[in-house]
């Protein structure tokens, strides 16, 4: 059922306008005991999540006892994070989740079925798995709140994405990523419709019924005409219908096809938002499908300081390297620790270009940033960030087409998690 709907390719949400909104739902929902909120965390930081948290506490007061950020394999959020996230949001409520030690398994998704939807691409059942907080904490409603945007491993991200993946455990992630990263991301991204989305929805369907979730989904985009974030459309509902409004939308607002491939893309990466390349890989996969054979991206990541969030996936990227899908295949067939780590390998192949383009990362120069050496050791090119900040300053550059002093045309993205961009030949209806 949806509970409420506004979006267009024009509109421009302000925090009252959500406010309202998000409790004409509630109104409809009526009085409940005990409420979970679920939201991002830090790394969707412009998903406007944090305000709907911050008015859904204040809406229901002690009634809404807990906040679970949807962290999936990130690191736990800073105290920092949380006050410029959620606000007057108290951060006794909030509660960290652990992949590793804090879910159950509510069933598995045939191995049969995963093979049809995947076309054949991998045949091992999926676990569906959530923190154990949605099933032991005893709540009337569960708020999934969160942005749906174009995305690398299920096509388009939130729904009940941020359910079995955002609160997930190890095997569910792994699979789950590695059957996208094995049926082809680039057949994937922009849409709603996939073999991870599928899996996804049995899950709901068969496993998942019992729970009370209600989902809050925003639209948000960049506006190329004055470099604003601009909040295009609020949906909140609890069956596919709540999902299937917003990504529709969220195609107009975040999708760029373009007219020709880009020989030059210059990507910035906010240092608040991105410290990892398992973030800053953003830049590979929502440009990968827009970049011309033989063409380069260069990242600009001055907070760059390390591969993985997660201490054993940072290990085995070192490890492992980016170095395409045949390499990272080969060495999941005779290497049981990647093979145990799918999401890893999935990375590895999703962070490739698979020799297509060149891929230049500029990680800052402080004592925490990853070195040059580190850099190259895993497949990129190293980039003095100094020296390519002077030729293209990401304070004087327009998202889109800019041409520099000498000439030189190039393609320019602020933030790569809030769009994905394509040559018109090479994206796949």
């Amino acid at each position: 059922m949806l509970y409420y709907e506004i979006g267009s390719t024009e509109l421009e949400l302000n925090a009252e306008e959500l406010k309202k909104g998000l409790y004409e739902a509630l109104n409809k929902l009526g009085a409940k005991r005990k409420v979970l909120a679920i939201p991002p965390d830090y790394t969707r930081l412009p998903s406007r999540s944090g305000e709907l948290t911050e008015f859904a506490w204040q809406y229901y007061g002690d009634a809404l006892t807990d906040v679970l950020p949807a962290l999936g394999t990130h690191t736990p959020m800073t105290a920092n994070q949380i006050k410029h996230m959620f606000g007057s949001l108290p951060p006794t409520l909030i509660r960290d989740h652990d992949w590793r030690n804090d879910v159950i398994t509510l069933g598995f998704v045939p191995a049969e079925y995963v093979k049809e939807v995947s076309e054949g691409a991998v045949d091992f059942p999926w676990p569906v798995q959530v923190n154990k907080l949605l099933v032991e904490g005893n709540f009337d409603l569960i708020l999934s709140i969160g942005q749906v945007v174009p995305h690398e491993v299920v096509g388009m991200a939130n729904y009940n994405k941020n359910i079995f993946v955002g609160t997930g455990g190890v095997e569910g992630i792994n699979k789950s990523h590695f059957v996208g990263a094995a049926y082809g991301m680039e057949k994937m991204m922009g849409h709603a419709d996939t073999p991870v989305r599928r899996l996804f929805n049995y899950a709901s369907e068969h496993f998942a019924g019992h729970l009370p979730i209600v989902y809050v989904q925003t639209v948000v985009g960049l506006d190329k005409r004055d470099g604003k974030i601009k909040t295009r459309g609020l949906f909140i509902g609890d069956d596919f219908e709540v999902f299937d409004k917003a990504a529709k939308l969220a195609l107009q607002v975040n999708f760029e096809m373009l007219d020709k491939p880009l020989k030059k893309v210059v990507v910035y990466l906010d240092p608040t938002e991105f410290k990892s390349t398992w973030l800053g890989n953003k830049s590979i996969y929502r440009t990968r499908m827009a970049i011309d054979d033989g063409g380069e991206l260069i990242v600009i990541a001055p907070a760059l300081k390390e591969f993985g969030e997660d201490k054993e996936i940072d290990r085995l990227i070192r490890k492992y390297g980016y170095f395409g899908t045949p390499a990272t295949l080969k060495a999941c067939s005779e290497n049981e620790e990647l093979r145990n780590n799918l999401s890893a390998a999935a990375h590895l192949i999703h962070g490739s270009s698979e020799g297509r383009f060149s891929i230049t990362y500029c990680p800052g120069k402080g004592s925490e940033n990853l070195t040059q050496a580190e850099i190259e050791s895993v497949g990129f090119k190293y980039g003095d960030i100094d020296k390519i900040t002077v030729k293209y300053n990401p304070e004087k550059l327009r998202d889109g087409f800019n041409t520099m002093d000498d000439g030189e045309e190039i393609f320019y993205i602020s933030n790569p998690a809030l769009g994905l961009w394509a040559f018109r030949d090479r994206f796949e209806y």
